[in-house]
């Protein structure tokens, strides 16, 4: 793994997470039942974005302030605490609720070992790490910002995806896809083998699929809209005559096959079976683990199909005991003689492996 990606989290007090301490391997395939935590987990790499982004207090607030992110409330937990593990390197930092509704860092700090820690402060509102002298922000802060957190459930009329977007919003892919038309027009001019890589893809379950025709507007050469074509036909179709298991799809195929040296070391997909047909799911799931070969995936599904795809060691299993989210792996031992004659999907179903209401 590259020291830029996560080999260990420990978290404690967030949401369902009481007490939290898992490691993570290329390939990180999350499972669990409805109500489990599996979202409460994503949902902590978006806490960090917007911690490294200085928008911990207006992120808070919008999310109901400290009493929704602590473990049952300031009354039941007192801080949340958490440990970040890139190799050596490594972030920690402690939140607790103020008087006057906001979280206040009763700790910062990070380690180029974990016996060495760099003390950033305590008592502020804001991270502190980005000005802090130590060395070793150098290599944790850029991990931190290089996490992408996606998800496309919207497809709505409204969705961003379906929208105009401005033509110089291209470096990389909005966590809802909102840039997608100005992404692919950049891949198309500049990586033109994943562009028809990402087409190819997209035919193989949309056999219909022509092309992306990839214009600026006509009175706003500064837009521009995700627009298709279907094959054999030069009639323009706006995305919203995608189905929505189709324009997800191309969503997922265009994160997971873009160039490498555009993906962030961290790759987070909260649910991205959604509205697939199996093949579908089967192709998500070798894309899945081609882009592992580079690049640290974390995802969380409830598809047994999806889950076949892989092998117990990339599996996390997302278990709810009282009230607090469990994280653990199966027993790749105990299940060495049922994969045999079972997928592992089928074994989840069967209940065999945990992560089960």
């Amino acid at each position: 793994m590259s020291n830029q990606q996560l080999s260990r989290i420990v978290v404690n007090g967030f949401k369902s997470l009481k007490s939290c301490d898992i490691r993570l391997g290329q390939l990180n395939i999350l499972i669990g039942p409805n109500g489990a935590g599996k979202s409460n987990f994503i949902s902590f790499f978006r806490l960090i974005q917007q911690l490294i982004a200085g928008n911990l207090q207006h992120y808070a607030g919008k999310q109901g302030g400290p009493d929704a992110l602590l473990h049952f409330g300031r009354k039941v937990t007192e801080a949340l605490e958490a440990e970040l593990y890139f190799g050596n390197n490594g972030y920690r930092f402690s939140l607790e609720a103020t008087a006057d509704n906001r979280l206040m860092f009763a700790h910062e700090s990070l380690f180029p070992n974990i016996s060495d820690y760099k003390t950033v402060g305590s008592g502020h509102f804001e991270t502190r790490i980005g000005t802090h002298t130590t060395g070793i922000k150098q290599y944790v802060i850029p991990a931190l910002k290089s996490w992408r957190v996606h998800h496309f459930h919207d497809t709505s009329e409204t969705a961003a995806v379906k929208q105009l977007c401005d033509k110089n919003d291209y470096r990389s892919l909005r966590p809802d896809a909102g840039n997608l038309a100005s992404f692919l027009f950049y891949l198309k001019n500049k990586h033109p083998k994943n562009y028809e890589l990402i087409t190819k893809t997209v035919r193989m379950i949309a056999p219909f699929f022509g092309d992306f025709l990839l214009e600026t507007h006509p009175l706003n050469e500064e837009k521009i809209e995700l627009e298709w074509t279907q094959r054999g036909h030069d009639i323009p179709f706006k995305a919203h005559v995608f189905s929505d298991g189709t324009l997800r799809f191309i969503c997922l195929a265009t994160v997971l096959l873009q160039p490498t040296e555009l993906m962030p070391e961290t790759i987070l997909i909260d649910e991205p079976e959604l509205g697939l047909h199996p093949y579908a799911i089967r192709l998500l799931g070798s894309m899945l683990r081609s882009a592992s070969a580079e690049k640290q995936i974390i995802v969380s599904t409830q598809s047994a199909d999806l889950l076949n795809e892989f092998t117990p060691k990339d599996v996390i299993l997302a278990e709810r005991a009282n009230g607090s989210t469990n994280l653990l792996r199966p027993d790749e031992s105990a299940l060495a003689a049922w994969l045999e004659d079972y997928t592992l999907g089928e074994l989840w179903q069967k209940n065999l492996i945990g992560g089960r209401p």
